[in-house]
């Protein structure tokens, strides 16, 4: 990464072309939420972001997110956190601890121990399903057969507060069908949430509905 890097300047960047893609898919710049992803990325260079008034980031690992996010929190306590990567079953009470939205819910284990978890300290989290919508063997996520049934189930027996939708489109495909499918099975559910569209396709994501999109690397440089 280059030292001289301005976070703060390429979020600008950023937000001015989210700006304009909604603008051009006929919708508010307001509707659409930049999730700045800043996974392997120091407090140093996060800070001019929280410093330009940037508040919405995503992090990958529950233990890196642990390490550096509470004290940044202290300085900065409106600053709301989404976890964006998987999670495991034995990381749950410290995502809880950590996070303010789950993104990543993606499989019954999951959605069982965080109501338990949310049931224990009294509180719940915001979520979203996140869909494996390319059906990929090595992707986590919700089959697209299962949604309506896991999205019920987590509403209705494990009282989950379930936002939205969240889904990463296989790398070689087009990715508008994907988002086109993810936002179709959010409306039949009544979710209004859609996490979709990242650094090379988030503006064909702002067209087809995203309310989320997760951008890391424009903002925060290359990852080491």
């Amino acid at each position: 990464m280059a030292e001289d890097w301005d976070s703060g300047a390429a979020l600008a960047a950023v937000k001015d072309e989210i700006a304009e893609a909604a603008r051009e898919a006929g919708r508010d710049p307001g509707d659409v939420s930049l999730v700045a992803v800043s996974k392997v990325h120091d407090a140093e260079r996060i800070r001019p972001a929280l410093e330009a008034g940037h508040r919405l980031f995503g992090e990958n690992r529950v233990q890196e997110a642990a390490g550096k996010w509470p004290v940044l929190r202290e300085e900065f306590p409106d600053l709301v956190l989404h976890l964006i990567g998987p999670l495991q079953s034995n990381k749950t009470k410290q995502a809880v601890e950590v996070f303010d939205v789950i993104e990543s819910v993606d499989r019954p284990k999951i959605a069982r121990a965080l109501a338990g978890e949310f049931e224990r300290i009294g509180r719940s989290l915001p979520v979203f399903v996140q869909v494996n919508t390319g059906e990929e063997a090595q992707k986590a996520g919700v089959l697209p057969a299962d949604v309506d049934a896991f999205i019920k189930d987590c509403t209705d027996n494990l009282g989950l507060d379930v936002k939205g939708l969240m889904c990463i489109p296989p790398v070689d495909e087009e990715p508008a069908l994907h988002f086109k499918l993810l936002a179709d099975m959010a409306e039949r559910n009544g979710l209004s949430g859609l996490s979709m569209g990242m650094s090379a396709d988030f503006r064909t994501a702002i067209a087809l509905g995203a309310t989320h999109v997760r951008v890391g690397t424009a903002i925060f440089g290359t990852r080491t």
